[in-house]
C-alpha cells in the first residue's frame, strides 16, 4: 500500500512539471469598419432618402447589409431593407425615427449593429401656426423659423375654408412616446378639423373633423372648451357634457383619440374646467352650472359629481356655491382659482386645492373674496397661469400681471396700438408671453425682473389672432 502511494505521488509531480506545448492562439474574426454613416439624417417627406456607407473588411463578399427603421405608424412597427445602400421614398411623417444598420458576416454568422436616427422634415416641420378670424372667416397661417409669414396656408393647401367661430389650435403630441407628433386640431364653436402634421392637409389617416371623431356623433356640436391630454388626445366639454379621447390603443390606430360616450350622469357643465395628470391618470374639476357646484370627473371618464370630502365650508361650500362660474385656472397642479359672479353682481375670487391622489378625494376651500378689479373680467377675458404663481389677464387693450398672494395687478409695458388683445399664450420656458392684437403677434419678455418688455413683433396676420401653436 505504501509503495502504491509513492508511485501516485511521483506521477502527480511529473505531471505538474510537464510543459504544455499546445498552440492556444485564437484567431478572432475581423470586425468590419463602417465609415460614412452619420448619427442623424434629415429626410424630406415625399423625397428620396439614400444612405451609402463604406464597409471594409478582409473579404466583403461575405457581408450582407440589413437596414431597419422603427416606424410606429406601420402595422409591424418597423421597415426593413437589404442592400449596400438604404434607398427609399421617405413616406413617413415629420418625426424623429430610430434606425439601425446590421452588417451580417455570412461566413462567421456574426452580426454587427450600428444605430442612427432619421428626422423627417417638411417645410412645416419647424415653425409657428397661427389661427385667426378675418371678418368672420377662420384663417390658418404659418410662420417659418426665420420669421417668414405664409398667410392663409390652409386654403392654399386644402382648397377650401375652415369652419367658422374658431376657439383653439392644438399641436397634438404623445408625450409618453417622446413627444411623437400626431397632428394639429383646429377647434371651432360648432366643429373642428384635424390636420396632418407634415403637410397641413386634412388628415388622411385619423378622423379629420370633430364630428367624425365621435364613435356616435351627437346631432349637433357646441364646444364649451377643450384641452390636450398627456397622450395627445382631446378632452373637454361638448354640449355641456364631458368627453375624453380614447387612448387605450396604438397611437397610430384610426380610432386613437376618438370620443366614446360622455361621462354618464345628469349634469350640465359650465365651459371652464381644470385637470391634473398624476401617476398616469387624469382627474378633473368642473362646475355644474344648474346646481352651482364643483364636481369631480375621472379620466375614464366617470362622473362622480360631489362625491368628495370637503375639509371645511367656512370659506365657501363647494357643493353649493350659489354663484355662476366665469372661469377657472390652476397653477402647477396645485392652487386653483375660480371667478364667480354672485346674485348681487359682485365678482368673487375663490381659491381651493384638491387632493387628487389621496383617498378620500379631498376638496379644500381656502378663501372667497371680492376680486380687486372686477372690471377686467368677463366672458371675453383671456387667461394664462404661470408656474411662478402669477396669472396673466388680457382685458380690452391691455395685458395685466396679477399676483393672488398680494392682489397686485400691474399692466404690462407693451401697448397694442389701441387694438383689443384677442389672445395670450406663454412659451414653453415661460419667459415670454405672446399676445395677439389687431393683425400682429407681440412677443413680450416676462423673465425675472421684466414686465412685458416688447421683444419682437410679427405683423400681417390675416385678421385677429385667436390661438397659436409651435413646433421647435
Amino acid at each position: 500500500m505504501k509503495n502504491h502511494l509513492t508511485i501516485i505521488i511521483c506521477f502527480l509531480l511529473l505531471t505538474a512539471c510537464y510543459k504544455d506545448k499546445g498552440n492556444y492562439d485564437i484567431n478572432m474574426p475581423l470586425t468590419p469598419t463602417v465609415s460614412g454613416l452619420d448619427s442623424i439624417y434629415s429626410a424630406v417627406v415625399g423625397d428620396s432618402l439614400i444612405i451609402t456607407p463604406k464597409v471594409t473588411i478582409g473579404n466583403t463578399d461575405s457581408l450582407v447589409l440589413e437596414w431597419r427603421i422603427g416606424a410606429p405608424e406601420v402595422e409591424s412597427g418597423f421597415l426593413y431593407f437589404t442592400g449596400p445602400s438604404l434607398r427609399m421614398l421617405f413616406g413617413l411623417q415629420a418625426n424623429l425615427y430610430t434606425a439601425r444598420l446590421s452588417v451580417y458576416n455570412k461566413k462567421t454568422g456574426i452580426r454587427y449593429f450600428y444605430p442612427f436616427e432619421i428626422q423627417g422634415v417638411t417645410e412645416f416641420t419647424a415653425g409657428t401656426t397661427v389661427l385667426s378670424v378675418d371678418n368672420g372667416v377662420t384663417r390658418l397661417s404659418f410662420i417659418t423659423p426665420d420669421g417668414q409669414l405664409k398667410p392663409n396656408i390652409y386654403e392654399t393647401v386644402n382648397g377650401h375654408s375652415l369652419p367658422p367661430d374658431p376657439l383653439n389650435l392644438y399641436y397634438m403630441k404623445d408625450r409618453l412616446q417622446g413627444d411623437m407628433a400626431l397632428g394639429y386640431w383646429i377647434i371651432c364653436k360648432n366643429g373642428g378639423v384635424r390636420l396632418n402634421v407634415s403637410s397641413l392637409q386634412d388628415d388622411p389617416t385619423y378622423p379629420n373633423t370633430l364630428a367624425a371623431n365621435f364613435f356616435a356623433a351627437p346631432d349637433s356640436i357646441v364646444v364649451g372648451s377643450m384641452q390636450q391630454g398627456y397622450r395627445g388626445a382631446l378632452t373637454g366639454i361638448i354640449n355641456d357634457k364631458f368627453y375624453v379621447g380614447f387612448t387605450l390603443t396604438w397611437n397610430q390606430a384610426t380610432t386613437y383619440g376618438m370620443f366614446g360616450d360622455y361621462a354618464t350622469g345628469t349634469y350640465n357643465l359650465a365651459s371652464s374646467f381644470i385637470s391634473t395628470y398624476i401617476n398616469g391618470q387624469y382627474s378633473y374639476i368642473a362646475f355644474e352650472k344648474d346646481k352651482q357646484q364643483f364636481v369631480r370627473i375621472s379620466g375614464t371618464p366617470y362622473y362622480y359629481g360631489t362625491q368628495y370630502t370637503t375639509t371645511s365650508t367656512a370659506a365657501f361650500d363647494p357643493t353649493n356655491v350659489g354663484m355662476s362660474l366665469i372661469h377657472m385656472e390652476q397653477i402647477n397642479s396645485g392652487d386653483c382659482f375660480a371667478y364667480c359672479k354672485g346674485t348681487d353682481g359682485t365678482l368673487y375670487e375663490l381659491k381651493f386645492t384638491v387632493s387628487f391622489t389621496n383617498s378620500p378625494y379631498t376638496f379644500t376651500p381656502v378663501y372667497k373674496r371680492p376680486f380687486i378689479q372686477p372690471s377686467l373680467i368677463d366672458e371675453n377675458t383671456k387667461w394664462q397661469a404661470a408656474i411662478n404663481g402669477v396669472l396673466y389677464i388680457a382685458s380690452g387693450e391691455k395685458v395685466y400681471r396679477y399676483n393672488p398672494l398680494n392682489q397686485e395687478i400691474r399692466a404690462l409695458e407693451t401697448t397694442f396700438n389701441g387694438n383689443t388683445v384677442s389672445m395670450i399664450k406663454l412659451t414653453d420656458k415661460q419667459d415670454t408671453l405672446i399676445a395677439g392684437a389687431g393683425n400682429s403677434l407681440y412677443y413680450m419678455d416676462i423673465s425675472t425682473g421684466k414686465y412685458g418688455v416688447l421683444a419682437k413683433t410679427i405683423t400681417g396676420i390675416p385678421g385677429q389672432p385667436v390661438d397659436i401653436a409651435w413646433r421647435p
